[in-house]
């Protein structure tokens, strides 16, 4: 991941200087170690003072200050396990495609051997100069890696392309870059969130999952390199790119979803709650108050853990069992029930587990062994269940 990882940042001069701000601090947070190199632009926007505070590191903008015990644009370059220039204009496009060596920042990115990645920022007509774009692509034909510009509104009060993307999808971006794609060429169905059973026209019954949990091991697979589907009910906690998203309603919905990729897939991990029961009859008008209770007739809803641990075949298939009581007990009976390969177990009345927190205390159960894990946050328990795909 991020953690411990040398990132050399350069800033050159646009407006959106002012989000590497918050891409300092959440990298900084992130346990990433910082240098900055800053154009004479970039520090007509923003000063390097503020770029010391929130990156806790040393910025650099003049080859020629002071006496150097080293050649910095060159050391810095060693230091680096990546170089993100973020924003990048197109004067500094410009100047890395045509190797134009007038400045610190430009100076070591020629000197520099680690991956280069750019996150462009600029007005939509001068990125869709085809001068800019030739250089775009002969940066992309040199190696260096480009996170593409967000569309909305511009500083020049016009929307189009040209906003830089946002700080938090920049570390994002940073994580997938940095993990190890140990699930390349697998395929995992991740389940999220609760389902819904309509009772009447406008009602109907649902729980509490959030869906962190589905949605931090949908991401986490992206970053190790899965092809990812990710059937969510009607939550979205988070956006996550560059995966297969399907919005589901009911269990029946959900069913089908998964069955569309079930056949090709190494993995279903079914970290969504499916409501256990639907109404037996279901009104299709508004039920009006009637002064008198109102009386509804329960059945057993689809169980679609069982359906699928019932046809697999190479896959590998890990159910949840979010229990208030007896939690190793029940869980071990949901195993066998359900013929799953592993139970994912944890207790809704401990402290920092169940639903919509950002981590969890579980339980691995298989037919052979209970693993019983420490309290973690739910990324770091989406990766513990993701090296049990076979």
């Amino acid at each position: 991941m991020i953690r411990g990882k040398n990132i050399l940042l350069g800033i050159s001069g646009g407006i959106a200087c002012y989000k590497d701000l918050e891409l300092c601090s959440r990298l900084i947070k992130k346990g990433a170690n910082l240098k900055i190199i800053m154009t004479k632009s970039a520090i007509e926007f923003v000063r390097p003072l503020a770029f010391e505070t929130m990156g806790k590191c040393e910025v650099y903008e003049d080859m020629w200050q002071g006496h150097h015990k080293e050649v910095y644009h060159i050391e810095l370059s060693k230091w680096a396990d990546v170089f993100l220039i973020a924003p990048a204009t197109a004067s500094t496009i410009g100047k890395m495609a045509n190797a134009i060596a007038d400045n610190f920042l430009i100076a070591s990115y020629l000197a520099c051997s680690k991956d280069v990645i750019i996150a462009p920022s600029m007005n939509t007509q001068m990125l869709n100069n085809p001068a800019t774009q030739k250089n775009i692509e002969t940066l992309i034909s040199y190696g260096v890696k480009v996170i593409n510009p967000e569309s909305g509104i511009l500083a020049c009060n016009t929307i189009g392309d040209g906003r830089m993307e946002e700080p938090s999808n920049i570390v994002e971006y940073l994580e997938y870059y940095f993990t190890t794609k140990d699930l390349s060429g697998k395929k995992i169905i991740v389940s999220a969130g609760p389902t819904i059973e309509p009772i009447d026209y406008v009602r109907y019954i649902t729980n509490h999952s959030s869906g962190k949990m589905g949605y931090n091991i949908a991401r986490e697979a992206k970053k190790r390199g899965a092809d990812v589907v990710l059937v969510s009910g009607p939550v979205n906690p988070f956006e996550i790119k560059g995966i297969t998203k399907i919005n589901v309603k009911t269990n029946i919905e959900m069913k089908e979803a998964i069955e569309k990729h079930f056949a090709s897939a190494d993995g279903l991990i079914m970290a969504a709650a499916p409501v256990d029961y639907k109404c037996k009859e279901v009104s299709d008008k508004k039920i009006k108050k009637s002064g008198e209770s109102l009386h509804l007739e329960f059945i057993e809803n689809l169980d679609i853990l069982k359906y699928f641990s019932s046809k697999k075949n190479n896959q590998t298939v890990i159910g949840f069992a979010a229990e208030t009581d007896d939690l190793i007990a029940n869980a071990n009976k949901k195993l066998t029930s359900k013929n799953a390969d592993y139970i994912i177990a944890n207790d809704l009345k401990r402290e920092g587990a169940g639903f919509n927190t950002d981590t969890n205390i579980a339980s691995i159960i298989s037919k052979d062994s209970v693993k019983n894990l420490e309290l973690m946050t739910k990324a770091e328990l989406a990766n513990e269940i993701l090296n049990l795909i076979r």
